[in-house]
Parts: structure tokens; C-alpha cells; sequence
């Protein structure tokens, strides 16, 4: 008789590979074909508060100093969405989340990605935090309210997953 002895990492490893055949049929699947399955982002609660419709595309919102920064891609299989159009709006040095100064708009590149510079983020309701949308028609409309860990942070990501609309 053959003495099997399994270790936390052996079992670990074990069970994934056994939850892996079991879902693929016994076919190994590369990892990109496993990200097929990229759900799509939810709207966030309270991320369309003060949203303005329309938001023109600007190069800076105000004197800038504080990065706003994210990925747009396609649920299902991941791939980058270049030219999307994303909002952004917070509550700034310059001023607050309502205010038509404090909303601007960029395009995502050919790699799906964005970034637009903003004056610096501080707490309102005792939480420093952006909004950003993705508003543009083709996909489904998705608001996000990401909380900043720290209000000296200088920067801040979202990331998008859109679905078609």
C-alpha cells in the first residue's frame, strides 16, 4: 500500500487542477481563453451623484496635481476598448462635485486606458472619492464612486468592464 501524504500546498494544488478539468471537461485552457468569462462592471452606489450629462472632453480639469486613472474593456473577453469616453467629477480644492468646473471628460487610448489630471481630491461626507461614468451609448452605462484609501493619496484607478447595450 502506497502512503500519500498531502500538505496544504499539495491539496491546495490538487483541488485546483481536479476544479479545473471538472469545469473544461479534462481540456488544460490557457489563461487567456479562462478570462472569456470577464463579468461585466456594477454601477456603484451613489457614483452618479452630481453627474452631468454631457461633460465636455478637456485635456485638465482645473490646475490639476492629482491623476484619475483606469482601463476600459469588453465583458466576455476582456479585450481593451479604445475611444470610450469617461467622466469624471469629485469634490476638489477647486470645488465641489456639483460644480460644472469640477466635470471633465477623456477618451480611452488604443490600449483602452485613460487618464485625466485633476486638482486634489478631499473628503466630502468624510471620505475622500472620485466619480467616473462611462456614458457613451455603446455599452451599458456604469457609475463608479471609488473611496481613496488616504486623502494625501495623489492619484486614484478604476477599472471598467462594459457589456453591450
Amino acid at each position: 500500500m502506497t502512503d500519500v501524504s498531502f500538505d496544504r500546498r499539495r491539496l491546495l494544488t490538487a483541488g485546483g487542477a481536479f476544479a479545473l478539468a471538472a469545469t473544461t471537461g479534462g481540456v488544460l485552457v490557457p489563461a487567456r481563453a479562462r478570462a472569456s468569462g470577464l463579468a461585466p462592471t456594477p454601477t456603484m452606489r451613489g457614483g452618479a451623484n452630481n453627474y452631468r450629462l454631457g461633460a465636455p472632453i478637456v485635456e485638465r480639469i482645473g490646475g490639476g496635481g492629482f491623476w484619475m486613472r483606469g482601463t476600459v474593456r469588453r465583458a466576455g473577453d476582456g479585450a481593451p476598448l479604445p475611444g470610450q469616453r469617461i467622466q469624471i467629477w469629485a469634490h476638489t480644492t477647486e470645488g465641489r462635485e456639483r460644480d460644472w468646473h469640477s466635470h471633465g471628460a477623456t477618451l480611452t487610448d488604443e490600449n483602452g486606458t485613460f487618464a485625466l489630471e485633476m486638482p486634489q481630491i478631499v473628503p466630502t461626507f468624510g471620505q475622500p472619492h472620485g466619480h467616473l461614468a462611462y456614458d457613451s451609448g455603446d455599452y451599458e452605462t456604469v457609475f463608479l464612486r471609488p473611496v481613496m484609501p488616504s486623502a494625501r493619496d495623489t492619484s486614484l484607478e478604476a477599472h471598467f468592464v462594459l457589456q453591450p447595450a
